[in-house]
C-alpha cells in the first residue's frame, strides 16, 4: 500500500477460535509488520523468562522488499511468529495478544500509542537517562563492577547456547550457497539447452532431432532445479534461519535473567549493610533508629521481591529449554528430511533424463 519511501505492506490475519475469550468464531483483521513489532516488545515486556518467538529482520534491500519471494518469506515468518505465540501455554493468554488478533486498525493504533509510552512525561525520561549515565559511568570509572550468575549449569547452558548459535548461522549459510547453486546450475542447464538446440538446427539430418532432445531435457532439468532451489530456500534454508533468530531470542531472555540476577544481588547486598546499620543505631542513635528501621523494612521487602522476580526468570527458563529442545528436534529433523527428500527425487530425475537420451547418442557416436 501507498507509493514511493511511502509504501507498505499489509498482511490479513485471520483466526479462528472456540474459546469464549475471543469475539466470535472467526476475524479477520489487517495488521503490518510494525503492528507484529509491538506484540512482539508487549510479550518480551510482559513475559520475563519466556523464549519470545522471533520475528523475521525488519530491515531489507530496498529493491528486494517488494519482491515476490521476500513477501511470501516474510508472511512465512510472521505466520510462524502468531501460531507459535496462540500456542504457547502462557503466551495465549495474553491480553496483547488478543488486541493484535481481534481489535479494528483504529483500536490498534490506539493501543500502539499508548503503550509505546506517548503519553510520558518529558521528565521520566530525562531521569531515566540520568540513572542510566550514572550507572554506565560508575562502570566506566571503576567504581561498580558487574555481577554475574556464575554456576557450573548456567555457564555450560550459556556455552551451549552460544555454540549452537554459531553452528546454526554457519549451517543456514551454506544452506544458502546451496540454493544459489541449485538456481546457477539451473540457469546454466537452461542456457544449454537453448544453445545445443540451435547447435542441431545448424547441423540438420539426425543430430537435429537428437541436440533438440538433449536441450529438451536440459530446459526440463532446469525447471526442476528451480523448483528444488524453492524448495531448499523456504524448507530448508529458512527453518534454519529462523533457529538462528530463536536462538537470539534466548540470549535475550538470558539477558533478562542477567539483569534479575544483579538487581537481586544488589539489593541483597544493601540490605545486609543496611541491617548490620540498623544493630548500631539500635544503641547508637535510638532517635534515628525508628526512621532506620522503616527504611529497612521497605528495603527488605524490595529485595525479596527482586529475588522473586530472579528465581521465577529462572523457573522459567527450565521449562522454556525443555520445551525449546523438543520442537527444535522436530522442527530441524523436518528440515533435513525436506532437504534429503528433495536431493534424492532431483538426483533421480536427473539421472533418469540424462539416461533416456543415451541410446540416440550412443547411435550418434556409432554411426
Amino acid at each position: 500500500m501507498g507509493t514511493g519511501v511511502q509504501s507498505y505492506i499489509s498482511y490479513r490475519v485471520i483466526t479462528k477460535t472456540n474459546l469464549p475469550e475471543f469475539e466470535g468464531g472467526e476475524k479477520i483483521v489487517i495488521r503490518r509488520y510494525s503492528d507484529f513489532e509491538w506484540l512482539h516488545d508487549r510479550l518480551a515486556e510482559k513475559f520475563k523468562g519466556i523464549f519470545i518467538p522471533p520475528l523475521p529482520e525488519k530491515n531489507a534491500v530496498e529493491k528486494f522488499r517488494f519482491s515476490k519471494e521476500f513477501i511470501e518469506l516474510r508472511r512465512q515468518a510472521l505466520d510462524l511468529f502468531v501460531n507459535r505465540t496462540a500456542s504457547h501455554p502462557e503466551l495465549k493468554q495474553s491480553e496483547d495478544l488478543r488486541t493484535f488478533l481481534q481489535a479494528d486498525e483504529e483500536k490498534m493504533d490506539r493501543a500502539r500509542s499508548y503503550e509505546s509510552g506517548m503519553f510520558k512525561k518529558p521528565g521520566d525520561f530525562l531521569q531515566m537517562f540520568k540513572d542510566v549515565q550514572s550507572k554506565v559511568s560508575d562502570v566506566v570509572l571503576g567504581k561498580e563492577k558487574p555481577v554475574e550468575e556464575s554456576t557450573p549449569e548456567y555457564e555450560k547452558l550459556k556455552h551451549y547456547i552460544f555454540e549452537l548459535e554459531n553452528h546454526l548461522a554457519e549451517a543456514q549459510k551454506q544452506a544458502y550457497r546451496l540454493v544459489k547453486r541449485h538456481r546457477e546450475l539451473g540457469q546454466s542447464l537452461a542456457d544449454f539447452g537453448k544453445a545445443i538446440k540451435l547447435l542441431g538446427a545448424c547441423e540438420g539430418d539426425s543430430l537435429e532431432k537428437v541436440f533438440s532432445e538433449v536441450g529438451s531435457k536440459s530446459e526440463m532439468l532446469s525447471i526442476k532445479l528451480q523448483r528444488e532451489a524453492d524448495n531448499l530456500l523456504f524448507n530448508f534454508e529458512e527453518p534454519l534461519k529462523d533457529y538462528v533468530r530463536a536462538v537470539q531470542s534466548i540470549k535475550a531472555t538470558m539477558l533478562d535473567r542477567a539483569n534479575a540476577f544483579r538487581q537481586h544481588f544488589d539489593l541483597d547486598q544493601e540490605r545486609k549493610y543496611k541491617e548490620l546499620n540498623l544493630e548500631k543505631l539500635k544503641f547508637m542513635n535510638p532517635e534515628k533508629f525508628s526512621e532506620s528501621e522503616v527504611e529497612f523494612s521497605e528495603l527488605k521487602a524490595a529485595s525479596e521481591e527482586a529475588t522473586k522476580r530472579y528465581e521465577h526468570i529462572v523457573s522459567v527458563m527450565n521449562d522454556e529449554l525443555a520445551r525449546f529442545q523438543e520442537q527444535k528436534t522436530a522442527d530441524i529433523g523436518l528440515a533435513f528430511h525436506e532437504f534429503a527428500k528433495g536431493q534424492a527425487k532431483l538426483a533421480k530425475d536427473i539421472a533418469d533424463a540424462w539416461r533416456s537420451v543415451l541410446p540416440k547418442l550412443e547411435a550418434c557416436s556409432t554411426s
